[in-house]
């Protein structure tokens, strides 16, 4: 049995409840610029992807540029919700405390930017438990579902692959880290249909934050 060197997190979703706020706001700038689509559908093709791969999307279903100014006044909109609305997600800050408490390192590894990882977590309080182990899509050249990001937290925090274990919510997030050689455990949040696909992508299932410890045979 390998022993349990990293735990990475990914954030939105799993850290930090933002996946419904940055979706609804997305779903909105879109319709704004011709492409009406329901959350859900935006959230489907969007959800564990970076920027630059959500914006060859929209773009390739719009079948047309996307304004120039579109990155910056959608994240500027989206920032101003969490600033109302973001929440950290249920027992978030007592799991990082956990794996701390263990002797096991853990991490962020997102597809989201810097920038907004660092307002995210700051703004739930979990930004000092992970401060300077924070990686993103953009420290490399293949985002999600490609191992890279995954592959280089390990390699930053000079951990073997086999002794990291990945907290996930998306398929490209999964499928990122099954490549990298890792665990992966899909935080499903009691959602069935979330339940289903990433069990069928090989996942091992949770449904409460508060339960990894004990999964992880951290307690």
């Amino acid at each position: 049995m390998n022993v349990l060197e990293l735990v990475i997190f990914d954030c939105d979703g799993v850290l930090v409840d933002s996946e419904p706020i940055a979706n609804r706001i997305l779903t909105d700038a879109l319709a704004e610029c011709g492409l009406k689509l329901s959350r859900a559908d935006v959230a489907q093709a969007t959800t564990g992807h970076s920027m630059s791969q959500v914006l060859a999307w929209a773009e390739g279903a719009l079948g047309n540029s996307l304004p120039e100014d579109f990155v910056v006044k959608t994240q500027k909109r989206t920032f101003d919700a969490f600033h109302d609305e973001l929440r950290p997600i249920a027992g978030a800050a007592s799991v990082l405390d956990a794996v701390a408490a263990a002797g096991v390192r853990s991490c962020v590894a997102s597809s989201g930017d810097h920038e907004k990882m660092k307002f995210t977590l700051g703004l739930t309080g979990l930004l000092a438990k992970l401060e300077g182990r924070i990686f993103s899509a953009s420290d490399v050249a293949n985002g999600k579902p490609a191992p890279d990001l995954f592959l280089l937290a390990a390699q930053t925090l000079d951990a073997d692959a086999s002794g990291c274990v990945v907290i996930e919510d998306s398929l490209p997030g999964v499928a990122a880290g099954l490549a990298a050689g890792m665990k992966v455990y899909g935080y499903a949040a009691g959602m069935e249909a979330r339940q289903v696909s990433l069990a069928e992508a090989g996942a091992l299932v949770f449904d409460r934050l508060q339960d990894l410890p004990g999964l992880l045979g951290l307690n």
